[in-house]
């Protein structure tokens, strides 16, 4: 829509606020709220100011002052809120200059974009993100200088099969998850009424099921579509999830590892790209796919521990991608593999326009526009230098011998390691101007300071178990 549309738009609903949102630096979405009155078309020029220094990873206090701006195309109608309101999603720039924030997000989502297509390559680059999530029926956990705990509780996890009180069973067995019919799986109730709120929300919805994990673990598959608009779309699938899991007296969360000893949640990120309505990625080599998608493999593959530090960008990401638990921890591709980190999907009938590679480490934690631009930028940099992914790895990855493992390089074993490899290798980054020197090293510091630092310098319970009487 464009900004009279969006104004008539608001009308047409009854809508009494406009809620403005935008996307901090580790990936949150913040907002504001103004009565529909103020909304008018000069304001998608001029925006609102508001006080950056109090955004995680922005401004110093001595230049806290900066301005958001509704984007007209991501006008939405608030379903969880009590009074109509009509959702956008802002811009971010400097009030004195005019010119867009360096460290939004959002912004260098649309630079990678505008990036790719100056480069003649391709024109577009689709994402299509599987962002799996736990729902849990309680959550309780603490961390003081004192102690530190947490508890998480689902009905149908395999450890109440014991629990007193009413119980009737039909719980979901340790990694017996994927797929279970009711009344085993107690949730397709609140998935549904996720996947409408999210079809009326105007997200087209593929698929939604139980995943692997007993305790709740559920995925909701959407449609594909263009790289910024995908970051968008998965903003909005994480606030519709965890909006209508609170209505129906649950808790979800896109934490990657919350329980010991099950499945972690992970988001595998499909990606192409296009030129001119024509997919890129088929062809006649491995798998049905052309140079260019082998190429942009081989980029991934290249880059693949300086992307964790933004597609698994907390210490609890290091927790799931470890061997046992099918998270994708080795480096390599193959086709229909899900043990490997890169998969080329095999569907009926081998439509060109379905071929695509699916990127299976990274997962939900991440700030989607940060790890869609990095990810596309490794890409692009494997088709720009014809970068040779290797042989593909047809094995259970999981069943070689350790003597074949050495053989295959592997992702990063914690956020440390990932941020190291982060500074070593960013050039590939920096291309056409899409993320920064400033942006790359903040984030480090960020992730360093309130993340690695924070989680290191604290005891855990377990310790007790293992050193108190030491």
């Amino acid at each position: 829509m464009k900004p009279k549309d969006v104004i008539q738009f608001a009308r047409d609903n009854d809508c009494k606020y406009v809620d403005f949102k935008f996307i901090d630096l580790p990936g949150i979405w913040q907002h504001t709220t103004i009565p529909v009155a103020r909304l008018d078309e000069e304001m998608f020029e001029s925006g609102i100011g508001f006080d950056g220094s109090s955004v995680r990873g922005w401004q110093p206090i001595n230049a806290s002052d900066m301005q958001m701006t509704p984007d007209a195309s991501t006008a939405r109608l608030d379903p969880f809120t009590a009074q109509k309101t009509l959702s956008l999603i802002c811009k971010i720039s400097d009030p004195v200059t005019g010119q867009a924030y360096g460290r939004d997000p959002r912004y260098i989502a649309q630079k990678a974009e505008n990036h790719l297509k100056s480069t003649g390559i391709a024109d577009s680059t689709y994402f299509g993100p599987e962002a799996e999530f736990f729902v849990f029926d309680s959550v309780r956990y603490d961390s003081s200088p004192r102690g530190a705990f947490y508890e998480v509780d689902s009905d149908e996890a395999a450890w109440n099969t014991g629990k007193e009180g009413q119980n009737l069973g039909h719980k979901v067995r340790h990694k017996e998850g994927y797929f279970p019919v009711p009344p085993t799986d107690v949730l397709g109730d609140l998935r549904a009424d996720m996947m409408t709120v999210l079809t009326d929300s105007g997200i087209t919805v593929e698929v939604g099921h139980h995943e692997v994990a007993s305790a709740g673990q559920c995925e909701i598959g959407m449609q594909f579509s263009t790289l910024t608009s995908m970051a968008d779309d998965l903003m909005w699938f994480k606030y519709v999830v965890k909006n209508v899991a609170r209505k129906h007296g649950k808790s979800a969360t896109f934490m990657p590892k919350p329980l010991y000893g099950d499945n972690g949640s992970g988001m595998h990120c499909h990606q192409s790209f296009w030129k001119e309505g024509k997919p890129l990625f088929a062809g006649d080599g491995y798998a049905g796919l052309s140079d260019i998608g082998l190429w942009y493999i081989g980029g991934i593959l290249k880059h693949a521990k300086a992307l964790a530090g933004f597609t698994n960008p907390t210490t609890n990401s290091y927790r799931r991608l470890v061997p046992g638990y099918e998270a994708p921890v080795n480096l390599a591709y193959s086709s229909r593999n899900r043990s490997a980190s890169i998969r080329i999907p095999v569907q009926a009938g081998n439509s060109p326009k379905s071929r695509r590679i699916e990127v299976r480490f990274p997962d939900a934690s991440c700030n989607p526009y940060l790890a869609f631009a990095a990810m596309m930028m490794a890409g692009l940099d494997g088709v720009k230098n014809r970068i040779d992914p290797g042989d593909p790895l047809d094995k259970d990855i999981y069943s070689l011998s350790p003597e074949e493992l050495k053989e295959v390089p592997h992702m990063p074993g914690s956020l440390d390691e990932a941020l190291l490899a982060l500074e070593r290798d960013n050039e590939f980054l920096l291309q056409g101007d899409v993320f920064s020197r400033d942006l790359i090293q903040t984030w480090v510091d960020y992730k360093r300071e309130r993340e690695v630092d924070a989680v290191r310098l604290r005891p855990v319970p377990y310790e007790f178990f293992l050193y108190y009487d030491t």
